[in-house]
């Protein structure tokens, strides 16, 4: 039997909006959305062989349909970092019932995903992950500065945009603005960082023009969060950063997915992951960029391959 399921949880001051779809006695497998600050949509839910997954997911803190909505309460934004995030989940799984899961994520999703697994990594079955990034601070100047090289014309005017103090970098510049007293200044601040995700985009060969988000809420929601999130290094500090770390998830199924042509975050960053993480798997799709119907098709097979490695291990132990 199948069916769906919704509800919330409170955490941490904070009402976590979870949602299920498939089997209840399926393997269960928690979705991670991107941004910080996407929300989780609705193309995730029919990814999985419903007869024989249970698909978990949760609209992040500050976002979608969990409250307060950050732009609503601006005050909860300093109680809004990756620990937060990471009780949100443990939340909604002990709420759930769930003691292990498959665990997957999509861009900003997958660097939770793993900060998730390097801390519970006794609930963790396996990590299906797809246009991965652990949102290091190289990662950042790159897609918030080096991708410029590609489109000086657009950065200058981001730049220029951001109204930086002296020593302030592009990217703290938005994030003070967005998070300011001044709403009319912070939608004028979100407008630019909007043009500016639309540009460093454009190369990816499933790119639309326009903007990134008409909605203006959902504009400012998500403008607001990943600037808090990229000029704070992910709240992932020196000695936490998950590359310096990933060796300790050696012997764990994981799955890196990634775009060839995703400029604006370069397959070096699961390369180097898999090549510190012992029985990691990599596979770039040479013609897509951040996602797309093949980068789906092989995160969908990897959940499969996850689940046919666990039922192996079962049948061995009976």
């Amino acid at each position: 039997m199948t069916g769906e399921s919704a509800g919330t949880v409170k955490a941490g001051g904070a009402e976590i909006y979870w949602e299920t779809s498939g089997n209840p006695a399926g393997v269960p497998v928690l979705y991670l959305h991107g941004g910080p600050g996407a929300g989780l949509g609705r193309g995730y839910r029919s990814r999985l062989d419903a007869s024989k997954f249970l698909t978990v997911g949760l609209d992040q803190r500050g976002c979608g349909r969990s409250k307060p909505t950050v732009q609503d309460d601006l005050g909860s934004l300093s109680g809004n970092n990756t620990q937060a995030l990471i009780e949100d989940i443990e939340a909604v799984r002990r709420h759930l019932g769930i003691a292990k899961w498959i665990v997957t994520g999509t861009s900003w999703g997958s660097t939770l995903a793993l900060a998730y697994a390097l801390q519970h990594l006794d609930r963790v079955l396996g990590l299906a992950l797809m246009a991965v990034g652990t949102t290091s601070r190289e990662e950042v100047e790159w897609i918030t500065e080096g991708v410029g090289r590609i489109f000086p014309e657009a950065w200058e005017e981001f730049s220029k945009a951001a109204g930086r103090r002296p020593g302030e970098r592009v990217v703290d510049a938005y994030a003070r603005r967005l998070a300011g007293t001044d709403r009319d200044d912070a939608e004028t601040a979100a407008l630019a960082w909007d043009r500016w995700e639309s540009t460093h985009v454009s190369l990816d060969p499933l790119w639309q023009p326009g903007p990134m988000f008409d909605d203006d809420r959902e504009r400012m929601t998500i403008a607001i969060l990943v600037t808090h999130y990229w000029s704070r290094d992910a709240f992932l500090p020196d000695g936490q950063a998950i590359m310096e770390r990933i060796h300790q998830l050696n012997g764990v199924p994981g799955y890196l997915i990634h775009g060839r042509k995703d400029v604006s975050g370069p397959v070096v960053t699961p390369w180097m992951l898999h090549q510190r993480w012992e029985g990691s798997r990599l596979t770039v799709i040479e013609n897509e960029g951040h996602g797309g119907p093949q980068c789906w098709a092989a995160f969908v097979g990897a959940v499969e391959e996850i689940a046919t490695g666990l039922s192996r291990m079962d049948g061995q132990e009976a």
